[in-house]
């Protein structure tokens, strides 16, 4: 059998793991929204019309952080209509995804819902059809205690206190020609950092996310963001990163491997960033904002022109199965291998569109499979990040050429003393032995070991069957000598837990 080894040592890290790593992304497309997270009269919601099975869902997928209200749907928005009476607000047509909005949920309700989901708001500004003065409009109205127009106008909607958000998405893809508002790099640099600057002005606390390349195929990629960066550079904290892979798109082998893809494109975006700040003599160091990230089987959406103008349609809605558990699984351990670099994450999105959550009007709410690699990581992964160097045996891939079939990361936690070991085995048809050497943490004990994995890997979770894929434990796992060592399915997703002395 093929073995890979690797070795913990608390001396060698990455940095520490940002919870904000654990994002999610609620954008007013499909059925995100409207009887996803929001269905009035639905048998669980609660009296704002909050999906109570859905707020538990979420809770237990461990999601830190969510984007909103989008995405291609913010570059068209105004804010202005998801506010105030309910009964009073307009029904609007939404470009991005040619469908009718009633802006029956906005900005007032997503905020209460973070609240009830226990996570922080990322908010999106639209800087494609519109600017920096409806930008400071929102902020002093999300913001500003009170005694302004905008601030008072927030507390005659019933809302006394300010929202107090602190992290603002300036725009969405606007290197995208299919986006309301495309701009060239130089246009949106310039409005970016006009916008950015009047923010500081505003709340110099404030955490600002310049728009970086829609995708890595674009073909502006990096001299987008190195041109953005250039106007930003002072104002903006991060840049962001979109990428999505596509099981259809490519050979089976490939994308087993699609966090390679990620991770060459964080290394490249890294070291862009680090161009510009050199160029302009900064001390300062751009963080990364991954969000949006996910599996999606986009060769099967025939585009916006194949929509028509309904509310709420289903729109994307993605069924998952075992293999696309274990890349997801492999794409959050890329973002974890770069936890000094990338500050935040979102998996786009959180119910129904492209989601680890599903649910029916009226109906259940369950988990897809690539609810519990996420799940699982926001769980368990915590404190630092270990340097973790595989020596591990080659996958030829068409897309990316030989890749380690071993792909692995592990954090530590100091205080508790808690290790948490991730590891996908890309290989589709020979199980791999893991060999992980423990000399510097005398006395682990395996705590916990879970794998993903079936003999069927396009098995999935449906209604009916909710609980048809689910991470199985697996008993017996122990150390020896300093060693642990473990037998990693094919095309599988594992993580093992394990207790140390907590430090001092």
């Amino acid at each position: 059998m093929p073995t890979a080894r690797l070795t913990l040592d608390p001396g060698f890290r990455v940095g520490a793991v940002d919870r904000r790593l654990f994002g999610s992304f609620v954008e007013h497309m499909g059925r995100t929204v409207y009887t996803g997270i929001f269905q009035p009269g639905h048998p669980a919601a609660d009296a704002d019309g909050f999906r109570t099975d859905v707020l538990d869902l979420v809770r237990e997928l461990g999601v830190t952080l969510v984007r909103y209200p989008g995405g291609n749907f913010v570059s068209n928005h105004r804010w202005e209509d998801g506010v105030g009476p309910r009964e009073e607000r307009p029904t609007r047509l939404d470009l991005a995804w040619r469908s009718v909005e009633s802006n029956a949920f906005g900005l007032n309700e997503f905020m209460a819902w973070t609240a009830r989901a226990g996570v922080e708001p990322m908010m999106a500004l639209n800087l494609g059809t519109r600017g920096t003065p409806e930008a400071l409009a929102l902020l002093e109205y999300a913001n500003h205690p009170g005694g302004t127009a905008h601030s008072e106008l927030r507390r005659s909607h019933g809302v006394p206190d300010p929202h107090g958000i602190r992290m603002w998405c300036l725009g969405n893809e606007l290197d995208g020609p299919w986006q309301m508002g495309h701009k060239t790099a130089h246009e949106y640099g310039r409005l970016a950092a006009e916008t950015a600057r009047a923010m500081k002005r505003f709340d110099p606390s404030l955490e600002l996310v310049a728009c970086g390349s829609s995708n890595a195929h674009i073909d502006t990629f990096a001299s987008w963001e190195a041109t953005v960066l250039e106007h930003t550079y002072e104002f903006a904290d991060y840049i962001s990163l979109h990428a999505y892979y596509d099981p259809e798109g490519t050979d089976a082998d490939s994308f087993l491997a699609s966090a390679t893809g990620m991770d060459r494109m964080i290394d490249a975006i890294t070291a862009t960033a680090d161009h510009v700040g050199a160029k302009l003599r900064s001390r300062k160091r751009i963080k990364l904002s991954f969000d949006e990230w996910n599996v999606w089987y986009q060769s099967r959406f025939g585009g916006e022109d194949s929509l028509d103008w309904r509310p709420a349609p289903r729109l994307i809605e993605d069924v998952y199965d075992v293999t696309d558990a274990v890349v997801v699984g492999s794409l959050l351990i890329t973002l974890l291998r770069h936890a000094d670099r990338v500050g935040a994450a979102c998996q786009a999105q959180l119910a129904n569109v492209i989601a680890p959550i599903m649910t029916e009007p009226d109906g259940p709410a369950w988990r897809q499979t690539i609810f519990h690699p996420f799940a699982q990581t926001a769980r368990h992964a915590r404190g630092t990040v270990l340097r973790v160097e595989p020596d591990s045996p080659v996958v030829e891939t068409a897309e990316y050429g030989e890749v380690p079939a071993l792909w692995a990361t592990a954090t530590h936690d100091e205080e508790s003393g808690a290790i948490a070991l991730f590891a996908v085995n890309r290989d589709r048809t020979s199980p791999l032995t893991l060999t992980a050497g423990l000399r510097p943490f005398p006395g682990a004990r395996v705590v916990e070991h879970l794998v993903l994995a079936d003999d069927d890997p396009g098995a999935a979770n449906t209604a009916e069957h909710p609980d048809r894929v689910t991470p199985r434990p697996v008993g017996g796992t122990g150390t020896d000598g300093g060693a642990l060592t473990v037998e990693l399915p094919p095309a599988s997703w594992t993580m093992i837990r394990l207790a140390t002395d907590p430090a001092g």
